[in-house]
């Protein structure tokens, strides 16, 4: 794998995210946003609604809106690892943090100094700087995969035993002791992602601002590109 790492960069734009990328990236935005608030509301219902219960459908709708953006991002996670194995080497950044390379740990160092201001620039990246990476592997793909297998295995109970969600990860059930285990674990794994998200946000906008290259606009258009 080449080095993704790009102290000089001879050109001003770098093709980056492939548009398979791109689309993961808007539909999984979408689906973690449909998630939180349907999850949130089924661990914390509304106010029973007034009139005929017959006329009602509320939270049917809620858990069929939850099961629903739970199979796209399942499914779309599964796509966004087959690519990272077709796609092209920024592809991959999202599941191979090269810990075993000194010079990561080197580039790593700088980031983080970038990130708590005590460096006025920071090391250009046509791809993620070491701290991202971390970010992203820790936090969303370990909290992702979390979510999937927790997800589902709740699913299970509903569809019953026997079934295929019961098959497939009925199991994590028992390794974490029972149901409401299951349901506390995979309603704190909620804020895990929350937190990624809001630190995923703030530093694309940062990194707009302060370090002379693109970033938001990258996740659009595919291309980085470099102001200084």
């Amino acid at each position: 794998m080449s080095d993704l790492s790009v102290p000089t960069l001879p050109a001003r734009a770098v093709y980056v995210y492939e548009a398979p990328v791109r689309l993961w990236h808007w539909i999984n935005a979408t689906t973690i946003v449909a998630l939180a608030v349907t999850g949130y509301l089924i661990g914390s219902p509304l106010p029973s609604v007034t009139g005929e219960a017959s006329e009602h459908y509320l939270m049917g709708t809620v858990r069929f809106i939850h099961f629903a953006a739970a199979y796209i991002f399942a499914i779309a996670f599964m796509v966004r690892v087959y690519w990272a194995i077709v796609g092209n080497g920024y592809a991959r950044e999202l599941f191979i943090v090269p810990v075993w390379r000194a010079e990561w740990w080197d580039d790593l160092k700088k980031s983080v100094r970038w990130y708590l201001l005590l460096d006025d620039k920071d090391v250009p990246h046509a791809g993620h700087n070491p701290a991202a990476q971390l970010a992203m592997f820790g936090l969303f793909v370990v909290g992702a995969i979390f979510m999937i297998l927790t997800g589902f295995a709740l699913y299970s109970e509903g569809l019953g035993r026997g079934s295929w969600a019961d098959l497939l990860f009925g199991w994590v059930i028992a390794c974490m002791g029972q149901s409401q285990d299951v349901h506390t674990w995979h309603h704190l794994a909620m804020w895990w992602i929350l937190v990624f998200v809001v630190m995923h946000v703030y530093i694309a906008f940062r990194e707009d601002v302060m370090s002379r290259q693109s970033s938001v606009s990258t996740m659009i258009s595919g291309w980085r590109t470099f102001r200084d």
